[in-house]
C-alpha cells in the first residue's frame, strides 16, 4: 500500500477498502451526474448516456438490448427513451424482421446536438482524467470490469 492511500484511508477511520471504494464509486456517480446534468441542459446525463449506448450498437437496439449495454432494468431504459422521445431525440422504429420488436434510432435532432456538444464534452472528459496516467486508468478499468463480473455471478 502507498503512503497516499494509508493517508486517505485515516480520514475514513477503519472502513475496509472494498466499502470504501464502493462508496466512492457511488459518490463520484452521483457528482458526476450533477456536472452533467448541469452541462447538457436539453437532456439528462442518464439520456445522453442512453445516445452514447445506442450509438456503440452495430444496429438498432431494442429497449431489451439496450438495457443490457446499460445496465439499466427495461423499465427505466423505457422511461428515458419516451423522454427522449418526447424531446425528438430518438424513435422507436419496427424491426424489419420482427414486428413485434421495436428498433431504438437516433434522430437527426439527435446527431445535431451531439456535434454541438462534441467539443466541449471531450474538454470535460480530459479534464476529469488530468493526472491519470494510462497505466493508473488501466488498472481501475481491470478493477471495475473485475466487479462488474463479480456482480454478474451474484
Amino acid at each position: 500500500m502507498s503512503n497516499d492511500f494509508d493517508t486517505e484511508m485515516v480520514k475514513f477511520g477503519d472502513m475496509p477498502p472494498q466499502a470504501f471504494m464502493l462508496g466512492l464509486l457511488s459518490a463520484f456517480d452521483n457528482r458526476f451526474q450533477a456536472c452533467a446534468d448541469r452541462f447538457f441542459q436539453e437532456i439528462t446525463w442518464k439520456q445522453f448516456f442512453a445516445i452514447i449506448c445506442i450509438n456503440i450498437c452495430k444496429e438498432a437496439p431494442t429497449i431489451n438490448e439496450l438495457s443490457e449495454v446499460m445496465g439499466s432494468s427495461h423499465q427505466n431504459v423505457k422511461q428515458i427513451l419516451l423522454k427522449l422521445e418526447s424531446k425528438d431525440f430518438v424513435s422507436m422504429v419496427p424491426d424489419e424482421k420482427d414486428k413485434r420488436k421495436q428498433r431504438i434510432v437516433l434522430t437527426k435532432k439527435c446527431m445535431r446536438f451531439c456535434e454541438r456538444n462534441d467539443e466541449q464534452s471531450k474538454t470535460i472528459i480530459w479534464k476529469i482524467f488530468d493526472g491519470i496516467d494510462e497505466e493508473q486508468l488501466g488498472a481501475a478499468i481491470k478493477t471495475i470490469m473485475q466487479m462488474e463480473r463479480n456482480i454478474n455471478e451474484l
